[in-house]
């Protein structure tokens, strides 16, 4: 732990959904001096998200379903189109992103390669995200995917073109953080077809 930051209170919000911490904690600045500040910090648990790519069809698999914080944040429908995700729970995240995968989309993956992980939003949220990629090919598709009904679930399974994915970027139709970095990686690194040309980064 560092030395310049002492947390001394830790009050609980909520523990309805995840938990929800009123945390209040000293910094030590470069000068020296200490200052008081309190935050409130989300925790949810860390989560792994996928890219499912195929390099032959030049295709990608994204899922669509409604969420709630961006209906109440302006998106008409509050639907939002993503790459599949989900949380950790008890697992390591390579075994997490092989179960929402098939969960999720219906096809059974084995060779995952992780890409990095990321803060996604580090000013409230505690979570990390583990990026994944994987080639997919309709061999593996072992079930319709959507989701599991008891946790509610209603997932649309989408196979797009990959071009077609980095344009609805560019127009507004893709506006998921981790969607939109992974598809950027796929482009940057040639995944599907090559570097595609005029994606700005």
């Amino acid at each position: 732990m560092s030395d310049n930051i002492r947390i001394t209170n830790t009050e609980l919000l909520s523990d309805h959904w995840y938990v929800l911490n009123k945390i209040t904690y000293d910094y030590q600045k470069k000068n020296s001096e200490w200052v008081t500040h309190t935050r409130e910090v989300y925790d949810r648990g860390n989560g792994a998200t996928i890219l499912l790519y195929n390099r032959e069809k030049k295709t990608v698999i994204l899922t669509r379903q409604f969420r709630l914080p961006t209906f109440v944040n302006g998106n008409d429908s509050g639907m939002l189109i993503e790459a599949c995700a989900g949380l950790l729970d008890t697992d390591n995240a390579e075994d997490a992103i092989r179960r929402e995968t098939e969960e999720e989309t219906g096809y059974k993956v084995s060779d995952v390669r992780k890409i990095f992980e990321a803060y996604m939003s580090p000013g409230s949220v505690t979570e990390i995200v583990y990026f994944f990629v994987a080639e997919y090919s309709h061999h593996m598709k072992v079930a319709e995917g959507g989701g599991i009904e008891h946790e509610q679930e209603n997932i649309e399974v989408l196979e797009l073109p990959f071009a077609n994915a980095i344009r609805m970027i560019e127009a507004g139709d893709i506006k998921d953080g981790k969607t939109i970095m992974l598809l950027q990686y796929a482009a940057l690194h040639g995944l599907v077809g090559g570097r595609e040309k005029g994606l700005r980064v």
